[in-house]
């Protein structure tokens, strides 16, 4: 499984260890990825997604998980996210024509 956000698209970074000689060796700063369960009115279940807390701020701020992805645009979202945003576009759309 990949170290990559699945709303923020947040992903491994490297970078330097630098002891107190100096010394710089590589090293991976890694993402602090959860495994969040959120509640999806529109599509009326609960989505597992595996996030970072960043991430999980981002949603709550923005009203929860159709709210965030309705309002963001693709360009802003991962592939996953996208595949996301077009199920509860399409839940929506059919709940709407009810």
């Amino acid at each position: 499984m990949a170290r990559r956000c699945g709303i923020t698209g947040k992903t491994v970074q490297s970078g330097n260890n630098v002891s107190h000689a100096n010394n710089k060796t590589r090293r991976r700063f890694l993402p602090n990825l959860q495994h969040q369960s959120f509640w999806s009115d529109v599509l009326g279940t609960s989505i597992q997604i595996r996030l970072t807390t960043h991430g999980i701020r981002t949603i709550e701020h923005n009203g929860g998980l159709d709210a965030f992805l309705l309002t963001t645009p693709d360009r802003r979202l991962p592939a996953e996210a996208i595949t996301l945003k077009r199920r509860v576009e399409r839940a929506q759309a059919k709940k709407a024509a009810a």
